[in-house]
């Protein structure tokens, strides 16, 4: 019976599609030896299908019970054009498997010499020692190993072997979500443990706490009593917030629905929002090259919510909405929701909200071009490191920005190239603004 793993293995790209359509499904999760489609389309050298993987939010360096990743399973076979792209694409090249192996070591162990130098070129090291003593040089013919060493020292490789490390691999870790959405039924409030309130709004108070030993953030929304029709919406619109399917969107994996409460529960971020570790002294350093790397992991998960045959509404993009895991992912809450039976009048922070979401009423609103707007102004956070309008209250943002034409200021030393890009984002005109699809390439150049 064919199945997405099978699928991805065999290049059935029919199949593949028809089931990326269905945002329930989380092409993260692996099979019972943790391949990914993707790892198996990398190891397969399945080109269509790793493009299609990687367009809807593959992850690159995910691994398998064994600590492959994409290029272990891509240089074992040879797979040259595979190897290419994952490295295009930021693929761990010295990353070692459970064995102590780097991919240099399999292209070298099965001679694929265009690929070996390949992987050398872009900064494999010849002389990285595996967990039995072997460097990949051990592991070549004797031409090869030559043709290696040779170039390596071309590029500055000191040949002293690099002692073995254990690499604490995550590959044989218990993956906690992986039948989340198999066994999801309503949840009764008694198999919840919540330890710490962390926050209070007009939304609801915030929560961190345990279910089905997960760590969680749970969000009990605040509403005075919930009678059927709430109980309905409530249900309806929870749904669609299960988004299991890309990598760069946090879903929700569980819910309260009772007469006395509505909670909607995800899973707990190491490193939680990115208003936290932006502002709050989480101890992260948050360099140019990392603000790029939020920018774009913010930009896919805002490209893949705007290519869903539905809009999401009411799903406010700012820097507390998006949670960061501990791998430095940042990912859009779909827990920040605000469902339609809450009272929508009250903005808290309009600090990200675009002029014509403060001045009109939703129906009025395109959600595409003030996602875009909400987005130029994370930049201008990424790269200022402050909080964006901190020195005014609620009341004057919201005033000064929908009437006013109100930004916050760029301040010298920020790349032209980002300060253009901030500027055609927060565009006056909705219309003129770009797409997802079309800063994100802008994005990756800026990484490079």
């Amino acid at each position: 019976m064919e199945d997405i793993f099978s699928a991805s293995r065999d290049g059935n790209m029919k199949y593949v599609k028809t089931w990326l359509e269905d945002t329930r499904n989380d092409l993260n999760l692996g099979d019972d030896h943790g391949f990914t489609p993707f790892l198996w389309a990398c190891r397969e050298g399945q080109t269509a299908v790793f493009e299609a993987l990687l367009s809807r939010g593959a992850k690159v360096n995910a691994v398998n019970d064994g600590g492959d990743n994409g290029l272990h399973l891509a240089a074992s076979k040879g797979n040259k054009e595979i190897i290419l792209k994952l490295l295009r694409n930021k693929c761990p090249i010295n990353a070692m498997n459970e064995h102590g192996n780097t991919p240099l070591h399999y292209a070298c162990f099965w001679n694929y010499e265009s690929v070996a130098e390949e992987l050398v070129k872009k900064g494999g090291h010849v002389s990285q020692c595996n967990r039995s003593g072997d460097t990949p040089l051990d592991k070549c013919k004797p031409y090869l190993a030559e043709i290696l060493k040779d170039l390596a020292t071309q590029l500055g490789q000191d040949l002293k072997k690099i002692p073995f490390k254990d690499p604490k691999l995550r590959g044989g870790k218990k993956n906690d979500l992986r039948d989340i959405k198999d066994r999801y039924s309503w949840i009764s409030p008694d198999e919840i443990t919540l330890t710490e309130k962390i926050n209070k709004t007009v939304t609801g108070e915030v929560w961190k706490g345990m279910w089905n030993d997960i760590d969680i953030i749970a969000k009990k929304i605040a509403i005075k009593f919930v009678n059927k029709r709430i109980s309905r919406d409530f249900s309806e619109e929870y749904s669609k917030l299960r988004i299991f399917s890309h990598p760069n969107v946090l879903p929700v994996i569980g819910a309260v629905n009772d007469h006395k409460n509505l909670i909607v529960l995800s899973q707990r971020m190491h490193f939680g929002s990115l208003f936290n570790l932006l502002h709050e002294g989480t101890g992260v350093i948050v360099d140019q090259e990392q603000a790029i790397k939020f920018a774009i992991d913010i930009a896919r998960g805002m490209e893949y919510l705007h290519s869903l045959e539905q809009l999401i509404p009411r799903l406010y993009l700012k820097s507390t909405h998006i949670m960061v895991d501990d791998d430095l992912t940042a990912r859009i809450s779909m827990a920040d929701y605000r469902f339609s039976f809450m009272n929508l009048s009250k903005m808290e922070t309009p600090n990200w909200m675009a002029p014509e979401v403060l001045q009109k009423s939703p129906p009025e609103v395109d959600q595409r071009s003030a996602d875009m707007w909400s987005y130029a102004i994370l930049l201008w956070e990424l790269v200022t490191r402050e909080v964006p309008f901190a020195e005014l209250s609620p009341m004057e943002i919201g005033m000064k920005v929908a009437l006013e034409g109100l930004r916050p200021t760029i301040p010298p030393g920020v790349s032209n190239h980002m300060v253009k890009l901030i500027s055609i984002c927060w565009n006056t005109d909705p219309s003129k603004r770009p797409r997802f699809d079309q800063i994100i390439p802008i994005l990756n150049k800026m990484a490079l």
